[in-house]
């Protein structure tokens, strides 16, 4: 397939669009929440990696990461250019440094629904660059070492990033499991019951 596309083959970036289409579409959709823009972006991304296979080099990535590495820049990038507002690490660095990484596994590991869509909810509140080291770790099941070259960092510096990352999903879905409790002893105090 990449001699094909080195040659600007249409097979050839069908194929491509075939193999790495979902895959694509899938991380930039998590990174890019709206449908219109990941689909803007997921179009950037195979327009990118089309103008720019040559560049590509199978002894510093797979072609997956390497794809990857464009659709986490572009990405990045729209999602930087929408200034939306998000919860930075450095506003939580006290409440999360405290916390243990056992109470960071009871509330992420092995979740059941409820706890994936609250999961998914907080992810939300996370600036793209630390939702996409979530993202890239859990949903895609990437190495440090291959998020690394997708970041365009070095591998200590993700696991860190991750670590503190984690800690601070955890203070988010803790923070937002609060709020749904508050909510719903409200709704019964109004309703003339007591909360449980």
């Amino acid at each position: 397939m990449i001699p094909g596309l080195r040659k600007r083959s249409p097979k050839a970036q069908q194929m491509m669009l075939d193999c790495y289409g979902d895959y694509v579409f899938a991380q930039v959709v998590r990174l890019v929440p709206r449908n219109e823009d990941a689909e803007e972006v997921y179009q950037d991304v195979f327009i990118k990696v089309f103008k720019n296979i040559d560049q590509y080099d199978e002894k510093r990535a797979t072609l997956a990461t390497w794809i990857s590495r464009i659709a986490y820049n572009e990405s990045i990038n729209f999602l930087r250019r929408q200034q939306q507002t998000f919860i930075y690490l450095e506003d939580h660095e006290e409440e999360t440094a405290s916390m243990t990484e056992e109470e960071v596994e009871a509330t992420l590991g092995h979740p059941d629904q409820e706890t994936v869509q609250t999961i998914r909810h907080a992810l939300r509140h996370l600036p793209p660059d630390e939702r996409a080291i979530v993202t890239m770790f859990y949903y895609d099941e990437m190495s440090i070492k291959e998020i690394a070259y997708v970041t365009n960092n070095i591998p200590t510096t993700v696991a860190s990033r991750l670590c503190r990352t984690r800690k601070k999903l955890c203070k988010i879905i803790k923070n937002i499991i609060n709020n749904n409790e508050r909510g719903h002893d409200k709704q019964l105090a109004s309703a003339g019951q007591q909360p449980a």
